[in-house]
């Protein structure tokens, strides 16, 4: 074989690799279930003063260390008599952030004798800033951005909430 030809050979497979390892893998689709809310319990919410009942939820818990972690994350939303109670072993500071939650929440934290002891309003979708009960919390109920603002709630109202058989 003479030298131009060699050459030429080894162009055209240097041409062949990089034209074939520029092009596109094909694109995978992953398919994922959708994650559904699970009633496990109810939540009733009274005013402080008066004991008046202001509205009554379907719960989930959210008590293992994953639940914890995951709470409301990869869920397109949820209705408004529908949210999620975080139950932790003690009483103490906590901090939540919307990391891979896509909706807006309200997120009440809650003293070990059941009364509110602060909100967060409003928490954007995927942001990942830290939000902290500000005082030593047992409990954090999640629900739909706006509600507490709608509901009217405020520090010292009044949680109670049972587990489904």
């Amino acid at each position: 074989m003479s030298m131009n030809l060699k050459k030429i050979i080894g162009y055209l497979i240097i041409a062949c690799i990089t034209f074939n390892s520029c092009k596109e893998a094909p694109k995978t689709v992953v398919k994922t279930t959708p994650i559904v809310f699970t009633k496990e319990g109810e939540l009733s919410i009274k005013k402080q003063k008066t004991d008046t009942l202001i509205t009554t939820l379907d719960i989930e818990f959210a008590q293992s260390e994953y639940e914890t972690q995951t709470g409301l994350m990869y869920r397109k939303g949820m209705k408004d008599n529908e949210g999620m109670l975080f139950i932790f072993d003690d009483e103490r500071m906590h901090s939540f952030y919307m990391k891979n939650t896509e909706f807006p929440l309200d997120i009440i934290y809650i003293k070990a004798d059941s009364t509110i002891a602060s909100f967060q309003e409003n928490a954007q979708p995927f942001d990942e800033t830290g939000l902290s009960s500000k005082v030593p919390i047992k409990y954090v109920l999640e629900i739909n951005g706006g509600l507490a603002e709608k509901w009217h709630l405020e520090v010292g109202d009044k949680i109670e909430f049972s587990k489904n058989n």
